[in-house]
């Protein structure tokens, strides 16, 4: 019985971690792997995002909903802090946090400042892909 209950939590571990492969994750705001996505002109997402904001609150469900279908799963989600990135608010133009911005082919596609409709946001992501 003992070989057959290691065999079944393998099975069940297994599982479990490909049940995450393929699919896109949210993560902060780095420099350098944003810098990298965009020259390798794979599809990125920034969120501009404050924790004191509620429409950015708002979003985030949304965004976690969308971004865990295998539709987005070539893309990268990078949620940058609005209250501290202030040289990336600056040379995107960023003026208000619950700001999305759409990148593909290195070039920026779309934009969205404090949208919480689950159809717009997708229709916005969609054109990463």
């Amino acid at each position: 019985m003992k070989p057959f209950l290691n065999h079944l939590f393998a099975c069940a571990a297994l599982l479990m971690l490909l049940a995450g492969v393929g699919h896109a994750a949210e993560a902060p705001y780095s420099k350098a792997q944003f810098d990298q996505a965009v020259a390798q002109h794979k599809p990125v997402i920034l969120h501009f995002a404050a924790d004191w904001c509620p429409t950015c609150k708002a979003q985030k469900p949304i965004v976690e909903q969308l971004i865990k279908g295998d539709k987005l799963k070539s893309v990268t989600l990078l949620v940058a802090n609005y209250d501290t990135e202030t040289a990336l608010k600056k040379q995107l133009r960023i003026t208000q946090q619950s700001t999305f911005v759409v990148f593909k082919d290195g070039k920026e596609v779309g934009r969205s400042t404090g949208d919480t409709s689950k159809a717009g946001i997708e229709a916005l992501f969609d054109k990463a892909i």
